[in-house]
């Protein structure tokens, strides 16, 4: 009897570890059957390919990017240009860098360089007028000397020896209708009043001779009014030695308007000394981005003298449309305008003004878009 209930308990014992290591298996599979996730890794070349990027950064099709390039007129020259760029764009910066050691006495440039050289070709074509392509050339050389902020500014055209009228309209205007610019050679020296306003000190002379030494001094501030509200000043005097004393004040507010629209308005009062007046300008401005290569920039604006009296000399309308046509260096642009000048009783005077711009710096800002 007691044989058989060992040999019992001894079956029970066996049944019992069978099950339990049974049990244990398929708790065990059931864990591994759940779903393993692998992170798909990509290799740069694959990222890049032509058609894993976004279809705005293209100007052509897509059935266009595998295609064979086509020798052309236009093929030759804009492969001339882009060769320009990578050619002189580092020339540009590196006598600026060049300067900058030599100036300083230092081993190794400061940074902040903000040389640059703009060549383009413009054409005008007003009412009855044929159109003709002009050249057009700026540069400025801008050197960080000293880590005391103080720099050696040279620049094909200076802002005081351009009239008022002349500087709002200045892009629909070609070289044939601006003033004859002057170069200019100055020490700025950089500082702050307070923690907001910038403050620049400017002494040097035109570079013609006899050289026309000046002086010239600029406070700047800006700051947000509220949520919506930018806001900037401006004040400027300076003294040539050849046309007196000029001072200038200048005004501008800023917001988004929806839309990927922003609006400005912007008030300019600049004393001129050499006719004893005051003139003025008032422009109303908005500007969007179409898209990662264009922005659109319609404008109005009224400007008015003090003398004889108080009145308007002209008002203007203009669009601005910039292109990038490459990376972020090479540029069109398309401006129609009307003008309505006093001296033609206010009678419209309508131009188109076409340019291509090649903007050669050593660092360019990714937004220029001006």
């Amino acid at each position: 009897m007691k044989r058989s209930w060992w040999t019992l308990v001894e079956q029970f014992a066996f049944t019992w570890i069978v099950t339990a290591s049974l049990l244990l298996g398929i708790s065990s599979n059931s864990y591994g059957m759940e779903p393993v996730f692998e992170v798909e890794e990509h290799s740069i070349p694959d990222t890049l390919l032509p058609e894993k990027l976004p279809l705005s950064f293209y100007t052509f099709d897509p059935e266009e990017y595998w295609a064979e390039p086509r020798e052309s007129y236009w093929m030759n020259f804009s492969n001339f240009i882009l060769r320009q760029e990578r050619i002189q764009s580092p020339k540009v910066q590196s006598l600026g860098n060049w300067a900058d050691r030599a100036l300083s006495g230092a081993d190794h440039n400061l940074p902040n360089n903000a040389s640059y050289l703009r060549v383009g070709f413009a054409t005008e074509s007003e009412y009855g007028d044929p159109a003709s392509f002009k050249p057009e050339v700026r540069f400025r050389l801008d050197i960080p000397t000293t880590k005391r902020k103080l720099r050696l500014v040279i620049e094909s055209e200076s802002d005081e020896l351009i009239p008022l009228e002349e500087r709002q309209r200045d892009r629909q205007l070609t070289k044939p209708d601006r003033t004859s610019g002057q170069t200019t050679g100055a020490v700025r020296y950089l500082s702050q009043v307070g923690d907001a306003i910038n403050l620049s000190n400017d002494i040097g002379a035109r570079l013609h001779f006899p050289p026309d030494a000046f002086w010239r001094t600029t406070a700047e501030k800006y700051w947000k009014a509220d949520a919506d509200w930018g806001l900037r000043v401006q004040q400027r005097f300076y003294y040539y030695h050849q046309d007196g004393w000029g001072a200038r004040s200048w005004f501008s507010a800023s917001r988004d308007v929806g839309s990927g629209w922003r609006f400005w308005s912007s008030t300019e009062l600049e004393w001129v000394h050499r006719d004893s007046k005051f003139v003025t300008a008032q422009i109303f401005s908005t500007a969007k981005r179409l898209n990662n290569r264009s922005i659109i920039t319609p404008r109005l604006g009224v400007l008015g003298e003090s003398q004889p009296g108080w009145r308007t000399t002209s008002a203007f309308a203009d669009l601005t449309w910039r292109y990038r046509l490459h990376s972020d260096w090479l540029f069109a642009e398309l401006i129609p305008a009307l003008t309505f000048p006093r001296e033609e009783s206010f009678k419209d005077q309508g131009s188109v003004v076409f340019r291509i711009e090649m903007y050669f710096s050593g660092s360019i800002n990714p937004n220029f878009m001006n």
